[in-house]
């Protein structure tokens, strides 16, 4: 997790609490150019230290200061950072861990405050308060009800806030933040993400030895595709990469995208089309766990002939793979303070071919594990990735799998929710609405349905339509189409879709649904 060593002087580290706004502290602060980095609050002082940062923010948390084993920093903190001249924030829980390590009181609120509360309004989120501060704070905002907001002792460079300037519902919470890191603590807003690239190149140049060679699985997706690509420029025709057509893509992604890779950005890619192999494997399968794995045992497979062919074309073996693991990735796959488990950087599975035969040995190259989605993105536009390839709506890995609920071969599904997705999707670029929607795809749902078909009574398939927004996809909110809009695409797939019949909207979000289906 050490970020690029150009980037320690400036950096603010984030010491994780468990508060469901972790994550959102860490975005928002690189929107403000500063390199920040979120590790577990419970963390050992020399991973601290080894980060060198010039700013520590401790996260909110479900927690209590007062129960046994509660989650705090580790022993020496205080005099590391006061030592070192290390500016410290502490928000909701962090602030309560400030306080009581310092020598003030905490105390169980009265007057627990959720939600909006106005201090000049800000979004409070705790039931434990600050009752007796430690010698040297002030008390710098209260909320209307006497509790304490925002507390400050500039001396000694401690400060916290009883509130969570990071979310939206927060206003000027974007202000705060800028104001704490550029005007108090002076940090410098200098991180770009030229030099993420140019440095991630380093490295990767520094870790394959000249006669090494690297293999990437692409998936045509966004990560995949800019993780070979800066692969790529890094060590050029000695990265191979492979995309396999399991026969669960999407109408024409096969050809699309070994286009966009071999004609846009040239890289070396070899297509294995193993369709035929996958839904054998499937037929008859309904539990969609099962299918998760049969899909995943299926590619691994391929995989491992792709690398034992080049093996022999090269006469030595790939030593390193590709992943295009993500920050959210990292940061999801460790278990939350307080749980009693470690806090491990393992990725979780489906985030990574995971289970490759043991014999591949294959060391991991992440070069995009310190990035958020937006900042792939950013990414992928400095190396020339065409920005309609970079705004694709994400796609599973399992493919259309998880998109027909029960059996993937039964009678001519596949065929019917790739023309229905086509329609689908069409209509929302053509009402120029794409960029607005995280994810938008078609469900083929098995049940049979009565319709009246040119003056006919017909018994035919029902789909669905889902699309959403979201930041990350952590979270989702359907997406609010216009009546017309529903009608004219309702229409077009009953008129053009052979065996359709009936088209059905959903509307929930996410909790208490996934975005998939399964």
């Amino acid at each position: 997790m050490e970020p690029p060593k150009t980037l320690k002087s400036n950096i603010v580290l984030i010491l994780d609490y468990g508060s469901q706004y972790t994550h959102l502290i860490t975005r928002r602060i690189r929107t403000l150019s500063i390199f920040s980095l979120c590790i577990s609050g419970t963390s050992s002082l020399k991973t601290i230290t080894d980060l060198n940062p010039s700013v520590i923010i401790l996260s909110g948390g479900p927690h209590s200061v007062h129960t046994p084993n509660s989650p705090s920093f580790p022993d020496g903190f205080v005099e590391y950072v006061e030592k070192n001249g290390i500016f410290v924030l502490g928000i909701c829980y962090g602030l309560q861990l400030i306080v009581q390590k310092l020598g003030g009181a905490v105390a169980v609120g009265e007057k627990q405050e959720y939600g909006k509360m106005v201090i000049e309004v800000v979004w409070m989120s705790h039931g434990d308060e600050a009752v007796s501060l430690p010698d040297g704070f002030e008390v710098v905002a209260r909320s209307e009800q006497g509790a304490v907001a925002a507390v400050e002792n500039k001396c000694r460079r401690f400060y916290g806030l009883q509130y969570h300037p990071e979310v939206t519902h927060s206003p000027k919470g974007m202000e705060t933040l800028r104001h704490f890191l550029l005007d108090v603590c002076g940090v410098e807003a200098g991180w770009k993400m030229e030099d993420v690239m140019e440095e991630e190149i380093k490295v990767i140049r520094g870790m394959v030895g000249p006669q090494d060679h690297v293999i990437c699985a692409l998936s045509g997706g966004v990560d995949s595709t800019v993780a070979a690509t800066l692969v790529h420029k890094a060590i050029g025709e000695r990265l191979h990469c492979i995309f396999v057509d399991n026969g669960l893509l999407r109408c024409k992604e096969q050809e699309r995208v070994m286009e966009t890779f071999e004609k846009d950005l040239h890289l070396p890619v070899t297509c294995v089309d193993a369709s035929v192999r996958f839904l054998s494997e499937l037929k008859g399968v309904t539990d969609p766990e099962k299918k998760r794995k049969i899909i995943g045992k299926e590619f691994i497979a391929v995989f491992d002939a792709f690398a034992h062919d080049l093996e022999k074309k090269l006469g030595r073996k790939p030593t390193y793979l590709v992943q295009g693991t993500l920050y959210p990735d990292v940061i999801e796959s460790c278990p939350p303070p307080g749980s009693g488990k470690t806090h491990s950087h393992t990725i979780k599975s489906h985030h990574n071919v995971g289970g490759l035969p043991k014999d591949m040995k294959l060391k991991l190259i992440e070069p995009l594990k310190l990035l958020f989605k937006d900042e792939v993105r950013e990414l992928g536009k400095i190396l020339d990735v065409p920005v309609s390839f970079l705004k694709r709506h994400p796609f599973p890995g399992p493919g259309l799998a998880v998109r027909i609920p029960g059996d993937v071969t039964q009678g001519n599904a596949l065929d019917i929710l790739r023309q229905v997705d086509e329609i689908f999707i069409q209509a929302i670029k053509d009402a120029g609405i794409y960029d607005e929607i995280w994810q938008a795809f078609a469900v083929f749902l098995p049940v049979k349905t009565t319709g009246v078909q040119g003056d006919q009574r017909t018994h035919s398939n029902a789909v669905a339509l889902r699309a959403v927004t979201s930041h990350d996809g952590m979270t989702a909110d359907w997406y609010y189409f216009e009546h017309k809009f529903l009608d004219d695409v309702s229409r077009k797939i009953c008129n053009s879709v052979r065996g359709v019949n009936r088209v059905c909207l959903d509307i929930t979000s996410k909790p208490p649904s996934t975005i998939e289906w399964e």
